[in-house]
C-alpha cells in the first residue's frame, strides 16, 4: 500500500487540443489572460503555460504524419479530427469578468450554464471548432 502511495498519479500536467491553423490558435489563445507563449515550431505546435501546467496545440497534419526525434528518441505520432475540450479553473468571483473580456474580444459565449452545486461554466469555441470552458474548480467538489 505504501508504495501505490508513492507513485500514485498527482494530476494533469499537460493538455493537448490540436488546431488546423497555428497562426489563428496564436492569435486566439494570446487573448487569454493566464496563458503564456512558452513555445512555437512553425507547422508543428504552440505551446502555453497556464499556471503550473501545459496547454500544447499540435497541428495533426504533422503530429499525425510525421516523426519528430528528440536525441534520437522518437515522439509517438498523434493527432485527431474534431473538437477538442478543455476547462480552464478561474476564480467563481470572477465569472462575470471573464464573460465581460468574452464578449469585449469578439468571442462568443456559446453556452452558459449553472450547475446543480452553483458553479457557471461559459463555454466557447476556439478557431479550430474546439470547446473551451472557464469554470470554477467547485464544480467538481461536490454532485453535478
Amino acid at each position: 500500500m505504501t508504495q501505490e502511495l508513492e507513485i500514485k498519479l498527482r494530476g494533469v500536467l499537460e493538455t493537448c487540443l490540436y488546431v488546423d491553423d497555428l497562426d489563428a490558435a496564436e492569435a486566439f489563445y494570446s487573448k487569454l489572460p493566464g496563458l503564456k507563449l512558452v513555445a512555437r515550431e512553425e507547422g508543428r505546435h504552440i505551446f502555453y503555460r497556464c499556471s503550473r501546467n501545459m496547454l500544447l496545440l499540435f497541428n495533426p497534419v504533422h503530429t499525425a504524419n510525421e516523426q519528430t526525434d528528440i536525441d534520437g528518441n522518437p515522439i509517438p505520432l498523434h493527432g485527431t479530427s474534431g473538437a477538442g475540450h478543455i476547462a480552464f479553473s478561474v476564480d467563481g468571483e470572477n465569472i462575470d469578468v471573464w464573460k465581460e473580456l468574452l464578449v469585449n474580444n469578439g468571442i462568443q459565449i456559446e453556452s452558459e450554464v449553472t450547475w446543480p452545486n452553483e458553479a457557471v461554466s461559459l463555454y466557447f469555441r476556439d478557431p479550430a471548432g474546439n470547446s473551451l470552458e472557464i469554470v470554477s474548480p467547485s464544480l467538481w467538489n461536490g454532485n453535478v
